[in-house]
């Protein structure tokens, strides 16, 4: 199939692009700069330019590659998380959640498309309290953190927007948190660092259970979503969800660093605000089985125990 990846040069659109090439796919990557072509070239890919906030660049952009499935990876994170100021780290991510998605699917069902898979999230925003683990029949937390709550509207609308979009089979992919080798958790990631500094505490009880995938099998996954047929929300995410007093002490013992710290709320509130104490204490993980059974998908790296130690 003709596949349209916008964004195709972001963490996961790096190992998405080779993986759809070698299912045999003819892939576009769509890139804001020349710059950034050369590597997809070379991969096998073709090149279209556009920036995903210009509706008319993205139109032509679509018109040209005349895809039969569009992939949107777009994010713009590469300065980091803060969690007291979290709406404002994510500022420009949320607009191409918004008006980027609103562009790339208006284009796409100008051009014929026939499928719209699109990156969401699976995490901090799914509903606290109660189970452990939440699947996709759950609705999203109904009272977020006020420091994201921007995001979380960013995030509804482009589930909304892709799987209740006509004439087009939209699919939104949660992802659970991402680790690989260019993440924040990867060697040389700001999180790795962190750790192995002793910076990153365990905040109270650690009881916020965190779901993780690594970036091949969030990969692997997605190849299987442009094949298949279904349509609806999915979350993709390994089978190990695990509270932060778990894995955070685990990590720490896989890069050799010694245990974290810990800190009572209070103090960790000061710090890094609600949202943060929230994803330690909080915040639920991610049901996978949805995914595993429509898309005959299984990660390799089943529990992050594993990535962790082999796949950073």
């Amino acid at each position: 199939m003709k596949v349209l990846v916008a964004g195709a040069t972001g963490g996961l659109g790096r190992s998405l692009v080779p993986k759809l090439i070698a299912a045999g796919h003819d892939v576009t990557g769509m890139v804001r700069s020349e710059s950034s072509a050369a590597g997809l070239r070379a991969q096998g890919a073709e090149v279209v330019l556009a920036d995903g906030l210009n509706a008319g660049a993205v139109k032509a952009a679509v018109a040209a590659a005349q895809p039969e499935v569009v992939v949107h990876q777009m994010t713009a994170l590469k300065g980091g998380i803060d969690f007291k100021k979290f709406d404002e780290s994510f500022a420009l991510t949320n607009r191409l959640r918004t008006e980027g998605t609103d562009n790339l699917l208006a284009a796409s069902q100008a051009a014929g498309v026939r499928r719209f898979v699109v990156q969401s999230y699976a995490g901090w925003n799914l509903e606290h309290g109660g189970s452990e683990i939440k699947s996709e029949r759950i609705p999203l937390d109904p009272d977020p953190v006020p420091a994201t709550s921007k995001t979380m509207a960013g995030l509804r609308h482009l589930e909304s927007a892709v799987t209740g979009a006509e004439g087009i089979e939209g699919v939104a992919l949660r992802y659970a948190g991402f680790y690989g080798p260019t993440g924040f958790i990867g060697k040389g990631g700001e999180v790795v660092k962190l750790i192995e500094q002793r910076k990153l505490p365990l905040v109270g009880d650690g009881s916020g259970v965190w779901s993780f995938i690594h970036y091949d099998d969030a990969a692997d996954a997605t190849v299987k979503a442009v094949e298949s047929s279904a349509t609806g929300i999915y979350q993709i995410a390994d089978d190990d969800p695990a509270p932060a007093s778990v894995w955070l002490p685990e990590f720490a013992k896989i890069l050799g660093a010694k245990p974290p710290r810990h800190i009572p709320v209070w103090l960790a509130r000061l710090a890094v605000g609600e949202v943060g104490v929230s994803a330690f204490t909080k915040i639920r993980g991610a049901d996978n089985s949805l995914a595993k059974a429509t898309f005959d998908w299984e990660p390799t790296y089943t529990s992050w125990r594993q990535g962790f130690r082999h796949g950073l």
